[in-house]
């Protein structure tokens, strides 16, 4: 990682339009890189429901100072789209989601030059995708796991050939446990995860109890224990859904207000995707150490 403050100045550029035919709205992205650096590795991230590509900075940025190119797309379900539950749209909302990370991947070089002089910079062969809630399952698609229909049949395969390895933030659990409303309006949470074959960091917290399913927060760790390995999981024993504020500082949807806890999640992935991307281990050893010293509390890591 960048090891001077001068290192870690990073630059954001945006919007950058990216082709998408019969979408109805124009795909937008953000992108955010460090300013020095060459052979960067890079990550799609999808946003949870109803943000935008102007959230998750601080995430976004940490990742960026740590020495990844972070593209960040806006999806259909963005509220500054204003597509509510009885939109005709929302029903294919999840595969349009799909479809725009794919769109991104595919349109990759034309994305980085026009963000300067990026597509001279990044290393193709070290892409990952992140998603936060909804947008974990999104990015899980591209990983390998697909969507049970009505009958319990795994839908089509999302995969990504240029996608190596990912990171969940509270990923959607099984759905045969689905609150009715959830059932009704999102059908699609339905996730198999046999055939997420990629490596992923999985992460979840203690407190997160969802109003989608009727189980516990131990709904949000099916990711992980639920996969075929390699996988690893991060578990923060008293994080709930936005993990101390992911999307931003002191935004309506935080209701564990944490900015060492945000903080962790940035770098536990940044420090799992140098490992896995670049062969890179001290970060993530590092972290190892630090759970194993913390005793388990207030988190913890398992590998498989």
């Amino acid at each position: 990682m960048p090891s001077s403050h001068r290192d870690r100045r990073i630059v954001a550029v945006k919007p950058i339009s990216v082709p998408a035919p019969d979408r109805g709205i124009e795909l937008q992205v953000k992108v955010t890189a460090p300013l020095a650096g060459q052979h960067l590795p890079v990550i799609v991230f999808s946003h949870g429901n109803a943000w935008s590509l102007d959230a998750y900075e601080p995430l976004v940025d940490r990742w960026a100072a740590a020495g990844f190119v972070v593209v960040q797309p806006t999806h259909l379900d963005s509220r500054r789209n204003g597509l509510g539950l009885d939109d005709p749209r929302f029903a294919t909302i999840w595969r349009v989601r799909i479809a725009d990370l794919h769109a991104v991947l595919d349109g990759l070089d034309d994305i980085l030059a026009q963000a300067g002089d990026l597509d001279t910079r990044v290393d193709r062969r070290r892409i990952a995708v992140v998603g936060h809630s909804w947008g974990a399952q999104t990015a899980g698609a591209l990983l390998g796991a697909r969507v049970f229909d009505a009958d319990g049949i795994p839908g089509e395969d999302f995969s990504h050939p240029a996608v190596t390895a990912g990171a969940l933030i509270t990923a959607a659990g099984t759905g045969d446990t689905l609150t009715p409303f959830a059932a009704e309006h999102l059908p699609f949470m339905r996730p198999d995860f046999s055939t997420m074959a990629a490596p992923a960091l999985v992460i979840a917290g203690g407190k997160d109890q969802s109003r989608l399913t009727t189980r516990g927060p131990e709904w949000f760790t099916d990711a992980y224990h639920l996969s075929p390995s390699p996988k690893s999981l991060l578990t923060i024993a008293d994080g709930e859904h936005t993990l101390g504020g992911l999307a931003g500082e002191q935004v309506a949807e935080t209701t564990d207000e944490d900015p060492a806890r945000v903080t962790l999640v940035a770098d536990a992935i940044s420090a799992y995707l140098l490992d896995v991307l670049r062969g890179d281990d001290a970060a993530w050893t590092a972290l190892l150490g630090n759970a194993a010293a913390a005793g388990g509390h207030p988190w913890s890591v398992s590998s498989k």
